[in-house]
């Protein structure tokens, strides 16, 4: 199993900046990509960004493409998600997942995944 833990949610104004950090534990050595996902009020759960684990090759929404940035760092354990020029409709609970087997980064077939993290940006 692998356990997950995000933090770096908080509320911005529009037009500012967040870093969001996802910290893996357990059976890290059997993850493929990672990710990140959003689920906005009264919306469906929603792709944001894909890491590949191995060679850091990067997956993203359209929504997003230019403004957030995913990244990683193997020898931590540890993925994130730079969020420049946010807007009020990137307000939702992000979540990150893992999957470790080998299912493809971009998509919605993740094994683990985290509690969460609020990001409320404000107009």
């Amino acid at each position: 199993q692998v356990q997950l833990v995000e933090s770096g949610g908080r509320l911005v104004q529009a037009g500012g900046s967040l870093r969001l950090s996802c910290v893996a534990s357990g059976r890290t050595s059997s993850i493929y990509n990672m990710a990140w996902f959003r689920r906005a009020p009264g919306k469906e759960r929603e792709f944001v960004a894909a890491i590949s684990w191995s060679d850091g090759m990067s997956y993203y929404v359209d929504s997003v493409e230019g403004r957030f940035t995913i990244s990683r760092d193997n020898a931590k354990n540890t993925m994130y998600l730079q969020m420049n020029s946010l807007k009020p409709e990137d307000t939702a609970v992000y979540y990150c997942a893992v999957d470790t087997r080998d299912v493809g980064p971009v998509g919605y077939d993740y094994d683990y995944w985290g509690q969460g993290t609020q990001v409320t940006v404000s107009s």
